[in-house]
Parts: structure tokens; C-alpha cells; sequence
């Protein structure tokens, strides 16, 4: 197998790569695994056990699988106070990962925490490889199980044949949902309303704008784009009236009133939502702003840092819309990153309002609905929410019919 690395392929977004976790004990090789499969010494290697103390990550594209990301965690061994902060460093990791390697020293065998781990991966339904680490030191190997293969990342054995089982691992992307390319047809014309976000880095276009104008492309249509003072000029000027057009959430209540109403209208955030396979339970979720009263608690968990503007969506105007539509000053607390409470009924949450996700992994998203759906607790996106509280989110769902009915359920 090998290994291809170049500029186009390296802007894919983490969250668009494969999550490749690396798990086992404390100097059972796991850095010097990662440095052998990368070829680059990216991870600390030392025979002092507990060197990795945080997660190390690594873009890198690996064939067949394309672009991935391989992640280093503490061992899962660790003791004391910051030993236990490392290992749940390592069971975030978990929830990310799309298909794990459990690194085992071979001359010592499996243990009580690389059995752990195994049962982990089982529990979260993630396929799993374990590495038999410093197999150059063996006098003699029994024959490895199925699951199981013998490398030395001290002397290159095995890591190109390792690599190929790490690809064997992930799952086809045949049948995922795309951002927009599936509701839209060659020729077509979307507009997509792309107000300056002070928020973005100076030059750059937010990642969900990126992301769907190159699926618009993908499927050989055509994109226009305008802030959203040249939305209304900008259609009465085309020759025919676009398939779409798609809005920053927080110019909805604008772009609703710019476009006519017989050309369906959504947001980025509501598109992410459905991508990522949140907007079902976020249409669900999105009704229990209804019941929200004073001292109500509300999470509002964003997938990315940045830095706070004065009028930061998450912090101010998603607080300042909720409170205008209810009538009620509930509590809000706010997450971010790879930040998320576990026990999200135990804190008394009466409803999550999560951003798109353009920042967090399909797996990572999942866990946090099914998380929310386990522990009762309503979720939904802010796109949809801000829609809901502006009157317009039956329009915007104008090109997903089955939830248009749901909402007048």
C-alpha cells in the first residue's frame, strides 16, 4: 500500500476524514506505531511510561481508505488523578472513532485493560485490529487469531500489511448522504446567501459554505453568491428562478422575505443537519422551546472553538432569540469542541440546541443524539431552531416533505 500526500487532499476537513484510533497500555508501543505507519516522528516515543498524556492527531492520506486521521491516546492503564483524566481523554477518542487498532506488547500479552478496551469496542460497535507490538523480541509466536497481526515498529515488520488492515476495517462510504447534491439536478442554479462571518478566518468562506458550494458543483450545477443585501436584486436579475436557495441561519427571517414564496428556501445549518443525520430528531426536539420556563436549563454545545464576537451566534443571539420567543429567562450553558456532558438528564437540561457539526465526525454526532435520545433529553440544530422561532421552519423544509408533514402533526 501506498501512502499519497498533496495539497487538495490535505484541506479535507477532519471531520471529513476516516477516525483511526490507536488504544492499549502504557509503553506498549503505541507512539512508536504511529510514527512507523506515518513514516514521521510524530508522537513522543520514550521508555518512561505515560509520555503521551493528550491525544496527538495526524492527517495523513492513506490508500485505499483516502484521507485519514490517526489518533494517539494516553494508555488506558494509567492510575492516579491525572491518570484517570487521560483515560477519559482516551474514552473521548472513542466516541469519535471509525475503526480502532489495540496495540499490545507481545511479549507480555493481552491484559486486563487491552480486554477492557476489546469490550469497549464491541460496546460502541467499533471494528477493531490488535497490533502484536515488538514481535522482534519474541523467541517464538504462537499463530495469531483473526483479528490479530504481528508487527515491529522498531524494525518496519508487518506495517505495510498492517496498513491494509487497517483499510479493511472501514466502511464503505457507498450510500451516504450528501449535503445538498442529492436534491438538486445538472444545470440546476442554487443562490446561496453568504453574509461576512466575523467569525471565519479573514479571507475564507465558514466550512459548511466551502463544503456545499463543492457539492453544488459535484453535481454539475451552478452556484450564485451574494450577501444578503444583493439576495432580492440579485434573483430579480436571473433569467430563471434558481432550484434552491440556501441561507445563513442568522439572515433566515431577511432571505424569507426576499424569495418568493414558490422558490423553496433552507439554511447551511439545516443541510449539516441532515448530513450529519440530525434533522429528524431536531425538528422532534425543537418543540420543547414551547414549554420552556424560567430556570429552565438549556445546553447550546457548538463543535468548534473560536473566538467569541460581541454578537457570537451561540453565546448572544441564539440566547437572545430564545428568550423573545418565550417569553422566559431560562439558564444557559454552553459547550464547545470536543466538550459534551455525559449525563445530560442528571444536569437537568430541558432541551439541547446543537450548532451543524461541520466541525465533528458522523460517529461523534451520533453519539451526542443518541445520547440525548437515551437520557430523554429533546435536541435540535441551531438552523432549525432559529427557523422555529422566526415562524418560516415549515418553509424551510420545503424540499424535505416527510418533516414538513411532521410539524403539523
Amino acid at each position: 500500500m501506498s501512502d499519497v500526500s498533496n495539497a487538495s487532499l490535505n484541506d479535507t476537513p477532519s471531520s471529513e476524514r476516516v477516525h483511526i484510533g490507536i488504544f492499549g497500555r502504557r509503553n506498549a508501543g503505541k507512539s512508536s506505531l504511529l510514527n512507523a505507519v506515518t513514516g514521521q516522528p510524530l508522537a513522543v516515543v520514550s521508555p518512561v511510561k505515560g509520555t503521551t498524556t493528550d491525544p496527538v492527531r495526524k492527517s495523513m492520506e492513506l490508500l485505499p481508505i483516502g484521507p485519514v486521521l490517526l489518533i494517539d491516546t494516553p494508555g488506558f492503564d494509567d492510575d492516579g488523578e491525572l491518570g484517570s483524566k487521560r483515560v477519559e481523554k482516551t474514552l473521548g477518542v472513542l466516541r469519535q472513532t471509525d475503526a480502532a487498532l489495540l496495540v499490545v506488547d507481545a511479549t507480555e500479552g493481552k491484559s486486563d485493560s487491552d480486554r477492557e478496551l476489546i469490550g469497549l469496542f464491541m460496546e460502541h460497535n467499533v471494528r477493531f485490529l490488535v497490533a502484536l507490538n515488538k514481535c522482534d523480541l519474541l523467541a517464538s509466536r504462537a499463530a495469531p487469531l483473526a483479528d490479530e497481526i504481528y508487527v515491529s515498529a522498531a524494525t518496519g515488520e508487518n506495517i505495510g500489511a498492517l496498513k491494509e488492515r487497517i483499510a479493511s476495517l472501514v466502511e464503505s462510504e457507498e450510500g451516504k448522504l450528501r449535503i445538498v447534491g442529492d436534491l438538486i439536478f445538472p444545470a440546476d442554479l442554487v443562490v446561496l446567501v453568504t453574509p461576512i462571518d466575523k467569525a471565519a478566518p479573514k479571507g475564507r468562506l465558514i466550512l459548511p459554505q466551502q463544503q456545499t458550494i463543492r457539492d453544488i458543483l459535484e453535481a454539475d450545477a451552478a452556484a450564485v453568491v451574494v450577501k444578503e443585501f444583493e439576495l432580492r436584486e440579485t434573483l430579480e436579475n436571473l433569467k430563471k428562478p434558481p432550484r434552491l436557495v440556501i441561507t445563513d441561519s442568522q439572515v433566515f427571517a431577511k432571505a424569507a422575505a426576499d424569495v418568493p414564496p414558490e422558490i423553496p428556501l433552507t439554511s447551511f445549518s439545516i443541510l449539516m443537519a441532515r448530513y450529519k443525520g440530525l434533522l429528524d430528531a431536531s425538528v422532534r426536539g425543537v418543540r420543547a422551546l414551547d414549554d420552556v420556563k424560567d430556570g429552565d436549563k438549556i445546553l447550546i454545545s457548538e463543535g468548534c472553538t473560536h473566538h467569541r464576537q460581541c454578537d457570537d451566534i451561540g453565546t448572544v443571539k441564539l440566547p437572545r432569540w430564545i428568550r423573545s420567543y418565550t417569553g422566559a429567562s431560562p439558564e444557559f450553558e454552553f459547550t464547545s469542541g470536543g466538550g459534551f456532558p455525559e449525563n445530560l438528564a442528571g444536569a437537568g437540561y430541558k432541551l439541547i440546541v446543537h450548532c451543524g457539526g461541520c466541525m465533528l465526525n458522523d460517529r461523534e454526532m451520533r453519539y451526542r443524539q443518541r445520547a440525548a435520545q437515551r437520557q430523554g433529553v429533546p435536541i435540535t440544530n441551531f438552523g432549525v431552531l432559529i427557523a422555529y422561532t422566526q415562524g418560516i421552519l415549515k418553509r424551510s423544509l420545503s424540499v424535505f416533505p416527510h418533516l414538513q408533514a411532521e410539524l403539523e402533526d
